[in-house]
């Protein structure tokens, strides 16, 4: 499937006149014309500005919309860097066959594509959450069928079951309606991904404090959401609690004197788990962005 989406990119980068964006029509890239192979590699270098990721993102989504063919191709291209993460992380605890996993992933990318608003920021980061919720329907469909046994007559144990990954309970969490899909990739991007909560902020075009207080609030949702709503729990969401617990805080920056109070490990160790020492993590802002990905 996705070696099926690599080659169809190569087939476009390859030759003597590859397809390219107009660097002078997109802020942040070289003024000139700039092969997709090129972009890949500018907007996934970490000093590559937001602003310049999400510029990229418009004009191709927009040329996909309008044209198609190519320049969804070339979207698909694009997202392979984040889309085979996903759909590993989707996988890597499944025991059957991962095809229409991994098909789900890329169709509810493609879905998206058609709708996604090009007007608020971090486009990629609201593709990959889509590609991920509809990976995870297909999985979660996966697990609620038995496999049947060849010529047996009888059914084989359903796969291994991944409840306590901290993504499947944020994913459990939206479709519950109690986080958003926003909140949740805020959650699950900040704590458990790659970004920062300033890289975080620049992506929704809001101040680090604003961002930060967004967390919180929907960290104590969470929370609640988690805790047991009678002394009778089930194991499983024992388990959910002390994933998220022990999740550490992804942080670039130097550590604040204000403890950050996310109530999620803390409802998450009350009971169940002794408590653990607190490991503020807070940034002193946005980072500066620079002016071009070059």
């Amino acid at each position: 499937m996705f070696d099926t989406a690599r080659a169809a990119f190569a087939w476009l980068v390859t030759g003597p006149h590859p397809v390219a964006l107009d660097g002078r029509q997109v802020r942040g890239l070289p003024p000139r014309l700039v092969s997709l192979d090129e972009v890949v590699r500018l907007t996934v270098a970490k000093g590559c500005p937001q602003q310049t990721r999400d510029a990229v993102w418009t004009a191709l989504v927009t040329r996909s919309r309008t044209e198609g063919g190519t320049w969804t191709v070339a979207c698909v291209g694009l997202a392979l860097p984040v889309l085979l993460p996903v759909a590993a992380k989707l996988t890597n605890r499944f025991r059957g066959e991962v095809h229409d996993i991994h098909a789900a992933v890329l169709t509810g990318f493609l879905e998206a594509l058609v709708d996604v608003d090009l007007t608020r920021p971090a486009i990629l980061v609201r593709l990959r959450w889509a590609a991920y919720r509809a990976g995870h329907r297909a999985l979660r469909e996966a697990l609620d069928a038995a496999a049947p046994v060849a010529d047996l007559g009888t059914r084989a144990p359903g796969p291994e079951h991944a409840d306590g990954h901290p993504d499947f309970v944020l994913l459990a969490a939206v479709d519950a309606g109690v986080l958003t899909a926003t909140d949740a990739a805020l959650i699950g991007d900040t704590r458990f991904g790659e970004l920062s909560l300033a890289e975080a902020a620049q992506a929704r075009g809001q101040t680090y404090k604003a961002t930060q207080q967004a967390r919180h609030r929907a960290e104590r949702k969470l929370a609640d959401y988690l805790s047991p709503s009678s002394k009778s729990d089930s194991g499983t969401r024992r388990q959910r609690r002390r994933n998220f617990a022990e999740a550490p805080e992804k942080t670039r920056r130097p550590v604040s004197p204000r403890p950050a109070k996310s109530g999620v490990g803390e409802r998450g160790t009350r009971v169940f788990a002794r408590p653990r020492p607190s490991r503020s993590t807070s940034e002193p802002g946005a980072v500066q962005e620079a002016s071009s990905c070059d």
